[in-house]
């Protein structure tokens, strides 16, 4: 879309590893980890290169979430089971990696009325006195999309950056189409 291009802010991917993890054995042999069994039933791992952070389950299950694209998460994930394996886990060769969600921000470089927004789209909700943006569902593809007045908007649910770009690209299409951009 002209003058606007979207920055993805959160890739969100799990990996299921096929084997089960000792928690207590992996908090003890690794750095950087938070593990209170009686609050959380993982662990958190923390990576600072990607600058990610990997939930480690019990039943093999790991949730990253905090890289900026699909390289690093793919990296993060990586570099997490390497970690695991270093304690003596045996991990069978890649794992699957699949992107559960992608949040991404993009700016439509003008004012918007959000209130005239809610009245001509379909699947929109606009309560201001509860939140300042505007919550648009779209089925195609299928994301939400938050308008705020400045014309900026937050992206999610998406699991491409393609479809993040595709939404933005609708969104600014349909706003002007309908006189409200």
């Amino acid at each position: 879309m002209e003058g606007s291009t979207i920055k993805i802010e959160n890739v969100v991917a799990s990996s299921t590893l096929g084997v089960d993890i000792d928690l207590e054995k992996v908090a003890i042999s690794l750095k950087n980890i938070e593990y209170e069994p009686e609050q959380f039933p993982g662990l958190v791992f923390h990576l600072d290169k990607p600058k990610t952070a990997a939930l480690i389950f019990g039943s093999g299950k790991i949730v990253c979430t905090g890289a900026k694209s699909i390289e690093e998460v793919h990296k993060a994930i990586e570099a997490t089971v390497q970690k695991i394996r270093e304690t003596g886990i045996d991990i069978p060769a890649n794992p699957p990696v699949q992107v559960q969600n992608i949040v991404a921000s993009g700016n439509l470089h003008a004012e918007l009325n959000l209130d005239a927004i809610a009245i001509a789209l379909d699947r929109t909700e606009y309560e201001p006195e509860q939140f300042p943006g505007l919550v648009y569902r779209m089925t195609d593809p299928k994301v939400v999309v938050l308008l705020f007045g400045s014309g900026k908007m937050v992206c999610t649910g998406a699991k491409t950056p393609e479809d993040a770009e595709l939404a933005v690209e609708r969104v600014g299409k349909k706003l002007r189409e309908i006189g409200l951009l």
